[in-house]
């Protein structure tokens, strides 16, 4: 017996001081999203520090999980067990992240174990053991941050960055220097066309990494990884990228260079969102529409509103970045959380590319009288074949896969129902012989008498060309000029700037050396027909990311839709400000998401209809369906909708609902997502 302790020999003893541990653990159970208590046994009082690995026995088998701190006393009141053993006494889950994870997860009603699995990678015992390396020096004081903002001289001997980089931004330069200086800035850019963007965003790391603090950037995909890292390498030293590509072993080493302080810059895709960087200074989302920022796991969040909660806890700037403007980035500029940077008209009109659509001039219908139906119109063949005699023309084709919708069978406007604004759907099959009528995706209703509000055609259709058929047509119709293409089979980062067709799926667009002579956006309707809530807004996306590719100034752009609708003004004019505040408007007043939270529910037809049953939404909570969710008939989708203001009762409601669900045991569980990009 232990003469000090009073323990028998080999008896476990809790450690002297804090001897209870709070530990988060592995266990994918609603009902359980909670820290657990657990004694910090005597032997491994030094390895148990808050943020480590540790194995525990829970419910009869041994679980891994997270120590998030160590206290004195327990309000268990009972005898509680103890920690069996420490993996790794490395502190992984740093205090910030551990609370970002557990907002995030109230926010999405998903489990904050969950959401560790994105922001904390497996471990890796070799890269653990490597001793940590020093920190770069501080990169040099950038050119447009005045003396009296700056602290000691540079450090480095990069070459200075220009001064006139941020100066066609009126609000530019004052915000670097507001970074610089460590205030909370946020803001939304709109990037000019032809718009050197990884430049200006290595240009404003560059300034909070000059002051010492830490910067996180976010892209879509590995190809602007690698654009943004180039940049970043030429003013800024020990920039850390980190992507699902690296592999296992070098990820984690790259990680851990992160959490102990070692690099101060990463630039990665999506779970880049959660690196532990220290005293961040600045969170950067570029294209926070694009739907690679959304994880495809459990519980879904968004990486532009991980960065937002992030902002907010920290204090740290934030800069949202794109050439168009989201709702929910507009959202931000309208209650006044972030500010917008945007050029002058005149200093966009000097680079902006000329961008024409099917019939915005009375001379197209005189030229070609089929402009407004052929896939490739005279003002299309023209604008390409003018661009190739000295530059390359980008082709952008919508993707195929898109989820087939119906459109207007005359104008080709989206088919959406009269009770609930939702997409209509063809059941298929048929009725006392004839075919089904059309049905609402969101709310079921039957429309057996559609009517096109715009043109009054009582026609449907739907159908996509896609990418490989298109190059084939373009190459008979070129014949000379090589015609590549860019898709998903392979997606091609970089084109010379010699003639040439590049024929690419939406996202796949390579960057031209020099620019593109021409850009022609072939099947707009196929974009805007889309059976989803943000295919206006997706549309403009899109195309104003490949517009952006053309040659400053000269450059042309050619869009093959109506030039009456909204999204094409939009281009035509380069005023995604004013498409988005538009678009933000509309769904305010229909009661969609940013102006409402929303949320599917997923499951078999029993499953979501007990988990609505048993909800008990705020006042403003409304229900739309079930319906059949795509051709799946074993699987519904529910929509539950409240006022913004109701947003965390309903995220609580939700898991609470999923909480009981999982006590029961139930078998049929349901898929929750807030805040979803798809409603169909």
């Amino acid at each position: 017996m232990n003469a000090k302790t009073g323990a028998r020999k080999g008896e476990r003893v809790p450690a002297e001081s804090l001897p209870v541990a709070r530990i988060v653990v592995d266990v994918p159970l609603a009902h359980l999203d909670r820290p657990f208590d657990y004694s910090v046994p005597s032997e491994l009082d030094a390895a148990a520090v808050p943020g480590c690995r540790v194995r525990v026995r829970f419910a009869g088998q041994l679980v891994d999980g997270y120590l998030l701190e160590r206290v004195e006393t327990s309000e268990y009141g009972k005898k509680l067990a103890f920690i069996e053993k420490v993996v790794s006494p490395e502190p992984v889950l740093a205090p910030e992240i551990a609370t970002l994870a557990r907002t995030i997860a109230d926010r999405y009603a998903g489990g904050m174990i969950d959401v560790l699995r994105l922001a904390v990678p497996p471990r890796h015992a070799r890269a653990e053991a490597a001793a940590p390396g020093e920190p770069p020096p501080l990169p040099q004081l950038p050119a447009w941050v005045p003396a009296s903002a700056g602290g000691e001289p540079a450090r480095s001997q990069l070459p200075p960055v220009p001064a006139d980089a941020w100066s066609r931004y009126p609000r530019g330069p004052k915000y670097l220097e507001a970074l610089h200086e460590g205030r909370p800035a946020h803001a939304v850019w709109q990037a000019l066309p032809a718009e050197d963007w990884p430049a200006r965003l290595a240009e404003a790391a560059a300034a909070v990494a000059s002051s010492g603090r830490g910067v996180i950037i976010v892209v879509p995909d590995h190809r602007d990884l690698a654009r943004v890292a180039k940049a970043c390498d030429a003013v800024i030293e020990g920039v850390v990228t980190l992507s699902a590509d690296l592999g296992p072993s070098e990820r984690y080493k790259r990680w851990l260079s992160v959490r102990r302080g070692v690099a101060r810059v990463v630039v990665g895709t999506r779970a880049t969102a959660f690196a532990p960087v220290r005293d961040p200074g600045l969170l950067v989302v570029w294209d926070d529409g694009d739907d690679l920022h959304v994880e495809q796991r459990s519980p879904y969040p968004n990486v532009r509103d991980v960065l937002v909660q992030r902002a907010h806890m920290t204090g740290a700037a934030l800069l949202i970045g794109g050439f168009a403007r989201t709702a929910e980035a507009q959202l931000l500029v309208e209650t006044g959380w972030a500010h917008e940077i945007v050029a002058s008209r005149e200093t966009l009109r000097s680079v902006a590319p000329r961008v024409v659509s099917v019939g915005d001039n009375e001379w197209q219908d005189v030229k070609d009288p089929a402009a407004r139906t052929a896939r490739l119109p005279s003002i299309a063949f023209d604008a390409a074949r003018f661009a190739l005699a000295d530059s390359p023309v980008l082709i952008q084709v919508p993707r195929r896969g898109y989820v087939p919708s119906l459109a207007c069978g005359q104008c080709r406007g989206p088919a959406r129902c009269r009770r609930c604004a939702g997409p209509l759907a063809l059941p298929g099959g048929t009725e006392d012989g004839l075919p089904k009528p059309a049905y609402c995706r969101w709310c079921a209703a039957t429309e057996a008498g559609f009517r096109c509000p715009t043109c009054g055609s009582r026609k449907l259709r739907g159908q996509v060309i896609g990418a490989k058929r298109t190059a084939e047509e373009l190459g008979r119709a070129f014949p000379g000029h090589p015609v590549r293409t860019s898709g998903a089979d392979a997606v091609l980062t970089e084109v010379p700037g010699k003639p040439a067709l590049v024929v690419a799926t939406p996202g796949a667009e390579p960057v031209a050396e020099g620019g593109y002579g021409a850009v022609l956006l072939l099947d707009g309707w196929a974009l805007l027909g889309r059976a989803d809530l943000r295919a206006s807004e997706e549309a403009l996306r899109r195309w104003m990311t490949a517009a952006g590719l053309v040659r400053p100034g000269n450059g042309r752009v050619v869009v093959i839709a109506d030039s009456s609708l909204t999204p094409v003004q939009a281009l035509v004019r380069w005023d995604p400000v004013w498409h988005a505040a538009t678009e933000l408007a509309a769904r305010t007043e229909l009661g969609f998401p940013p102006a409402v939270r929303m949320a599917t529910v997923d499951g078999t037809p029993d499953a979501v209809n007990a988990m609505l049953d048993e909800l008990r939404l705020p006042p403003t909570g409304e229900i739309l369906g079930p319906v059949p969710l795509g051709d799946d008939e074993t699987k519904e989708r529910a929509l539950v909708r409240v006022s913004r203001a109701e947003g965390r009762q309903l995220a609580a409601v939700l898991a609470e609902a999923q909480a009981v669900r999982t006590a029961r045991k139930e078998q049929d569980l349901v898929r929750i997502k807030l805040d979803p990009l798809e409603v169909l």
